[in-house]
């Protein structure tokens, strides 16, 4: 997923960057590359980078807090024989 996103959506922080530095008529976000346009210039696909990484962090890694009530409300989905082939491999893996 990560990869898909860096492939396909990163390098639009470019054209972020480019819009906020038009709105606000400033050339670049700093000096600390003379002739270069600075870092914040050279690390724009990064940084929405990283906001896409840690959102996806949280909310597909860290999000999912299941309680027993869930657990088994799933389960209740399950068909039967689901059920109990679910049951056996619990006992086999308990044992």
């Amino acid at each position: 997923m990560l990869a898909i996103f860096a492939g396909f959506i990163a390098p639009f922080g470019g054209f972020f960057a480019s819009g906020v530095k038009r709105a606000f008529k400033i050339k670049d976000f700093g000096d600390s590359i003379p002739g270069h346009g600075g870092i914040t210039d050279r690390m724009d696909c990064q940084i929405l980078m990283g906001m896409f990484t840690c959102v996806w962090i949280h909310t597909n890694i860290l999000g999912h807090d299941s309680s027993i009530q869930q657990i088994l409300s799933q389960i209740s989905l399950l068909s039967y024989s689901d059920q109990l082939a679910l049951m056996h491999q619990l006992k086999a893996s308990l044992e």
